[in-house]
């Protein structure tokens, strides 16, 4: 049976003992009920994992013992998706919670042309990160960014491969079929896609254009499916 995976950002390599937060220990003590002498995993997210046992249950202050710890390499892999903003915050935050559970090293909301009004809070946003970094235990958290400007974010762009998807009718390389290196970043259209000018403007700058399959996706869906093809599709070559 897997441990119970809590995140501690006070967490120190060094330390032996550690009081846990407020809501890791009702989590442990009222939650889950455990008991003096249960294992559990903590990480900082920034690359510290370690074991432990709790020792003294509390409903805020409970106490563990360090039983092992170690620094995780950090991906050397470098896959940023930026997306234009949805409206629905729902769907949003579904992206984010996939992309995050599939690492995705970078995420950077867009405001584009064809962006409509939404209301993007990034307390929101970053709780749904912690979520889904808990759900699969995970030691390094995605850079999650505040909404930028789609020209801000494509004049700045430093990563090496830069892709682009949307609908226009025009020349395009299937994602599928693309070799992935090790510093990517994928642009995602919003609702009503990207305009003409910023198509433009991206092959300008070197983006590459890439389709994501026959089917029109809405932005989320393709959001997901350019993840997975970022992580997992490194090996193909076109």
């Amino acid at each position: 049976m897997q441990l119970p995976y809590f995140y501690e950002p006070l967490l120190q390599s060094e330390s032996d003992f550690y009081t846990l937060s407020e809501n890791t220990s009702r989590h442990c003590a009222q939650v889950l009920r455990m008991q003096a002498g249960s294992q559990l995993l903590l990480t900082d997210w920034k690359g510290l994992l370690a074991q432990a046992t709790l020792t003294v249950p509390h409903k805020s202050k409970s106490q563990i013992r360090i039983d092992h710890s170690e620094k995780q390499l950090s991906n050397t892999k470098k896959t940023c998706i930026a997306i234009g903003l949805l409206k629905n915050g729902t769907r949003l935050d579904w992206f984010l919670e996939k992309a995050t559970e599939l690492g995705i090293s970078e995420i950077i909301p867009m405001i584009t042309d064809h962006t409509e009004k939404n209301h993007f809070r990034l307390d929101r946003a970053s709780a749904v990160l912690a979520a889904a970094m808990i759900q699969s235990q995970q030691t390094y958290i995605p850079i999650l960014h505040e909404p930028i400007p789609y020209s801000k974010v494509i004049e700045q762009s430093g990563y090496k491969q830069k892709l682009i998807a949307h609908c226009e009718n025009r020349t395009k390389t299937e994602l599928s079929e693309i070799e992935i290196g090790n510093d990517v970043q994928l642009f995602i259209g919003p609702e009503g896609d990207f305009s003409k000018e910023e198509i433009d403007q991206a092959e300008q700058l070197n983006f590459v254009s890439v389709g994501l399959g026959t089917n029109r996706l809405r932005t989320e869906t393709a959001g997901i499916a350019g993840a997975v093809l970022l992580t997992l599709n490194s090996n193909k070559k076109v």
